[in-house]
């Protein structure tokens, strides 16, 4: 029987991603072993035809072009993993969505009649359906070889939806809010990281997202307990996945600039 192929595409990101599956170096062999790598231009310029059996694609639809090109990949791939803060919650690009993003070119690009995008930035979920989203910015190559290990096994991925808190105590790292009174999305945030920025002492920045049912509310109420003002919460709120709706609903909680 011939190998599963396996295609990887990119949309709005920075790559870091993709770079995630690359940097998996001993098990990227095996991998290879197991599948046929068919499109993966950050690794080859080698491409084979569709259809695909899976998919990972990174970054987020910026553009009526990259909207047209999700549905194509879609209708090539019979598994579609978006892979990423991009691809699942429109990536710190959708900061954009806040804001006008016509004012922004402006100050940006010295010509901004030659720039072509759309007023926002959204993840691929709004564009096709997704068979599996794999949180992080950049994603952890632990969990990306647990999908794809899922995948070739017929089975599903074995993937945490507790916070990071739950890092924190399995390493034995003291909580940096309890401790040092730092501002920190670890009691929201999906883990995937290892919990690593406390375990440097810094808060949680969220990079893999919204847990499954976070209480945002109450972390805003500890936020504003360690005098965290108004204008400070919706900052820390809007960086990775700015635009996922538990993270942008927590952003809106506040209220003034107190």
């Amino acid at each position: 029987m011939s190998k599963p192929t396996l295609a990887v595409w990119k949309f709005a990101s920075c790559d870091g991603c993709q770079l995630t599956l690359l940097d998996c170096e001993d098990e990227l062999l095996s991998l290879a072993e197991e599948v046929t790598i068919a499109h993966f231009l950050e690794a080859s310029s080698a491409v084979q035809p569709g259809p695909y059996d899976v998919s990972l694609v990174e970054g987020s639809v910026t553009t009526a072009g990259d909207a047209e090109r999700i549905r194509q990949v879609r209708e090539q791939s019979r598994m579609l993993v978006t892979i990423g803060a991009c691809a699942t919650a429109g990536g710190i690009q959708a900061l954009r969505n806040f804001g006008d993003v016509a004012e922004f070119a402006s100050v940006v690009y010295a010509s901004p009649a030659y720039i072509d995008t759309l007023a926002t930035s959204t993840p691929i979920s709004a564009h096709v359906p997704v068979d599996f989203e794999l949180r992080g910015c950049p994603i952890d190559r632990r969990q990306l070889l647990e999908v794809l290990g899922a995948f070739l096994a017929g089975r599903k991925p074995d993937l945490p939806n507790h916070s990071v808190c739950f890092e924190c105590k399995r390493r034995g790292t003291p909580c940096v809010t309890v401790t040092r009174g730092e501002p920190c999305l670890g009691p929201v945030t999906h883990a995937g990281c290892g919990a690593l920025c406390p375990a440097y002492r810094r808060g949680c920045f969220g990079c893999f997202g919204p847990m499954a049912g976070p209480n945002a509310p109450a972390l805003v109420a500890k936020l504003r307990e360690l005098g965290v003002p108004d204008r400070d919460v919706r900052r820390v709120f809007r960086t990775f996945n700015a635009a996922a709706p538990d993270f942008a609903a927590a952003a809106e909680l506040g209220e003034g600039d107190r």
